[in-house]
């Protein structure tokens, strides 16, 4: 039985820049999306922009991974959150997978332009209008958006705007918003020390953010998620989720996840390579490991066991 207790739509925090007529959307978009607990499992997929086919076609990379359905089945099949990527995907797959929860990452750059030779800057792709009109037009379940901000870049300033009138205009038709906060530039010597990082946690909050997509810290000694605690704090009421980083064994990879839960503080995970790049089956075990983890309260050795196949997965209700 979880120990995590069951969120009402009373206990949700309902941010004050959200219309009457738009606080039951939110809710339910907020609940559906954490399951009743307040965390997310999200699952990221729009590596094939930031990554392009890196991530995507190589070694030790299952090679289904390299037809982009192959995230769709996953989202499809495994239990997730939501599931994070790009419009273009959603308007060529969705209408195959109308089940999944999305969320519209609505800018993204390629990893081609290295910092050395130009801070990074990743302009919005698309007017929020279009993305409400893909959802009415189309009945997919749409929850919410997403947008990367570069604190460091000199470009910076273009990206909070950005990122705040996205958030606004979010809350304003009840979807959350989830900001990827990245320090990244020619002033940032060390993008993943902690401090830095819970600076970008709380950075999101001032933005507005429902949750907080960071980087697991590199601390120069120590447990990398005992050095969470500072992000989470820092974010206040902003949820902070880690990102899953590059493919690590598995039995590593779900103790990371988990220690980043119960002892950095974090609200869940975005993880995209760490699922993705597996073969369907282990794919879908993983996400059901991580929910396990996320929504159940499970221990590592019960989470691999899922991931193994050796336990099937079912959310527990969590306690009223």
């Amino acid at each position: 039985m979880s120990k995590l207790k069951k969120l009402t739509p009373s206990d949700v925090l309902i941010p004050a820049n959200i219309p009457t007529q738009a606080q039951k959307i939110y809710v339910d978009n907020f609940l559906k999306v954490t399951k009743g607990t307040g965390r997310l499992m999200a699952m990221a997929g729009d590596q094939k922009v930031e990554h392009l086919n890196d991530d995507f076609c190589g070694k030790d990379i299952a090679p289904e991974d390299n037809d982009p359905e192959h995230l769709f089945r996953i989202a499809s099949g495994g239990t997730i959150g939501l599931f994070a990527t790009q419009y273009g995907m959603i308007t060529k797959y969705g209408l195959s997978y109308p089940k999944i929860p999305y969320l519209v990452k609505l800018n993204s750059k390629t990893h081609l332009v290295e910092t050395e030779q130009k801070d990074p800057l990743s302009r919005q792709w698309l007017d929020f209008h279009q993305v409400i009109e893909l959802k009415e037009n189309s009945g997919l379940d749409i929850v919410g958006v997403g947008f990367t901000v570069y604190s460091g870049s000199e470009y910076e300033d273009i990206m909070l705007q950005e990122a705040a009138t996205l958030i606004t205009e979010a809350h304003m038709h009840g979807l959350i918003s989830i900001i990827w906060s990245y320090p990244r530039g020619k002033a940032v010597p060390n993008e993943k020390d902690p401090h830095l990082i819970a600076g970008a946690a709380g950075l999101a909050l001032t933005l507005g953010a429902d949750f907080v997509k960071i980087n697991y810290p590199k601390p120069t000694g120590g447990d990398p998620s005992e050095s969470l605690k500072e992000a989470t704090q820092a974010a206040g009421r902003t949820g902070v989720i880690i990102s899953g980083g590059s493919s690590i064994a598995p039995i590593e990879f779900l103790k990371q996840m988990h220690d980043v839960i119960h002892v950095g503080g974090c609200r869940g995970t975005a993880t995209g390579r760490n699922v993705h790049q597996k073969s369907l089956k282990e794919a879908i075990n993983m996400t059901n490991a991580l929910s396990a983890i996320t929504y159940n309260d499970a221990t590592v050795e019960e989470a691999f066991k899922i991931y193994e196949g050796k336990e099937e997965f079912k959310m527990n209700p969590v306690r009223s």
